[in-house]
Formats: C-alpha cells, structure tokens, sequence
C-alpha cells in the first residue's frame, strides 16, 4: 500500500551548485535538515523530503516531472522571498478555481529553483 510521497530527488554536479540549492532550501525557503552525508542531503518539507545529490551531472530541462509543489500557506510572502533572494518567479502569486468535483479554490505561484528546478508554491483554500 502507498502512504504517500516519501521525496522528491535532485542531482546536481559542483560543491558551488550544492550550495547554492542547499542555501536556498534551508535559507531562502526556512526548511530544515532531515539528514546529510558527504554527497547529499535530505530536506524535511514537513510532508515529504527533497533529496539532492551532489555526485554527478544533474539535468538542467524538463523532463516527465514537470514541477513539484511546496503547500505553503503564504505563496504571496514566500514568492517575495523567493525573488529578495535572487531567484526568479515566473508566475506571480494568483488564485485559480480547479473545476473538479468538489471544486478546489486555490493560490499558487512558480518559481525556478537554483538547480534549474520547477517549483511551484500552493495554498488550497477550504
């Protein structure tokens, strides 16, 4: 049986793109260090773990993962944060109706991680 996501996994190749994903996860987006080891970690999004390897070349394109979404419930205030820090948002925080049954009213927004990574930053509203 599935219970859930357990992470999300990212590669990157350089000690410099370690860090600056490692800054970014940890500093820009506040979460915190589940476990780590000389070529990786693991980031506690408090419902799932980001993995990032740094052992090899990461893909910078998109590939059958199109993004993966961070619950948050400020996307307004973390999008600034997310561009205070340099990094860009490319959909700026909006709110959207999904039409499924029940409808789902949201806010969400995207951003390009320092990997080269889709983020995109969701608040489902009751």
């Amino acid at each position: 049986m599935i219970t859930g996501i357990h992470h999300v996994s990212m590669k990157c190749e350089t000690p410099e793109a370690f860090a600056r994903a490692k800054a970014f996860y940890l500093s820009v987006l506040g979460l915190s260090v589940r476990r780590e080891w000389p070529e990786g970690i693991l980031i506690d999004t408090g419902c799932g773990l980001i993995e990032i390897f740094c052992n090899g070349p990461g893909i910078e394109s998109k590939g059958a993962v199109r993004h993966f979404a961070l619950a948050t419930d400020d996307v307004d205030g973390m999008a600034e944060r997310i561009r205070a820090a340099g990094y860009e948002v490319f959909i700026e925080p909006n709110d959207l109706l999904i039409p499924s049954d029940p409808p789902v009213h949201a806010r969400m927004a995207f951003c390009r991680g320092p990997l080269g990574e889709e983020i995109e930053l969701f608040r489902e509203d009751a």
